[in-house]
């Protein structure tokens, strides 16, 4: 028997001990899509345990990310599926979906896109919809998608500014919430929400006041929701991201000069995070791992509101 051959049988043998333990969720979505491939000579197994998950944190899970076509989102899609989650990605921009996409597939995962402008109601309606009529249910969310602002003085800022800022930031978050606890009050428990707030909706930080309002809001609505829908089995919590590398902070920064400076000389750990540092966090939020913790808003932010 040559080696991956029997390493094949190997992980098959384990296939069948899960099944034994968890009828439910019998053989780990990564390898169940690539063993076929792997017997056929298709992919090298060498290769796919390089790729494999890293430790199944959401095996299982059906979990829609908004704002998956860069920063955060984008991270968080590929850090979810290494972790064992089928993903429904959405935004607005179809291209970049499709490429991430077609990227999480040829590395075994299960994923799926939805175009999708969370500021419209139907469009987070329709995104719901696509996840469960394609994949039977919902289980976790992202709720990723955001806008930031400039740091004009509030006295000179238009109107247009503030409805912006507070229809993605606000609105989207509303909207999403809404359709993914509808789907979810059908599951039997289990079932778990991550909003992207901000250090922004804790303190007040060098940024919009529209978009410091706007965090704030989203730690309400996470508060709100969680204390509504915890005897429901679902759990409803926020990651805060200190300053993260995302197309938002990179539009700052290029127009503020040393903003960047500024804030990390701020930040106990005097560097700007990476996006998958943030996105490890909210995949342990929405996993089984933390039960009991609901309404919780988690700072991602190198100690910077322990200030």
């Amino acid at each position: 028997m040559s080696t991956v051959t029997a390493a094949v049988a190997g992980v098959r043998a384990l296939g069948r001990l899960d099944a034994e333990r968890s009828p439910q969720y019998p053989v780990p979505r990564f390898w169940k899509l690539l063993l076929p491939r792997i017997s056929a000579g298709m992919v090298p197994f060498e290769q796919a345990c390089q790729t494999a998950p890293m430790s199944d944190l959401l095996n299982g899970r059906v979990v829609l990310v908004t704002g998956a076509s860069s920063g955060i989102g984008a991270a968080a899609a590929r850090v979810f599926s290494q972790e064992g989650a089928t993903v429904v990605l959405a935004a607005r921009r179809e291209d970049r979906l499709a490429a991430l996409v077609a990227e999480l597939r040829d590395k075994g995962a299960e994923a799926s896109h939805v175009v999708c402008d969370v500021t419209v109601a139907e469009d987070a309606a329709r995104a719901v919809d696509f996840a469960v009529n394609t994949y039977g249910r919902l289980d976790s969310a992202f709720n990723n998608a955001g806008l930031g602002g400039d740091r004009t003085p509030l006295h000179l800022m238009g109107d247009d500014v503030y409805d912006a800022v507070m229809d993605v930031n606000v609105r989207g978050v509303w909207n999403c919430l809404r359709y993914e606890i509808a789907a979810m009050l059908s599951n039997d428990g289990g079932c778990s929400i991550v909003n992207t707030a901000s250090v922004g909706g804790l303190v007040a930080i060098p940024a919009a006041a529209p978009y410091i309002a706007a965090k704030h809001a989203v730690v309400g609505l996470t508060r709100a929701a969680a204390d509504e829908y915890a005897q429901q089995g679902i759990r409803v919590n926020a990651v805060a991201p200190g300053t993260t590398r995302s197309e938002i902070t990179a539009d700052w920064f290029g127009r503020n000069p040393g903003l960047e400076e500024m804030v990390n000389s701020m930040t106990p750990q005097g560097r700007t995070a990476e996006p998958e540092e943030v996105a490890n966090a909210a995949a342990w939020l929405l996993s089984d791992r933390c039960p009991f913790l609901t309404g919780t808003v988690l700072p991602v932010d190198g100690g910077f509101v322990n200030q």
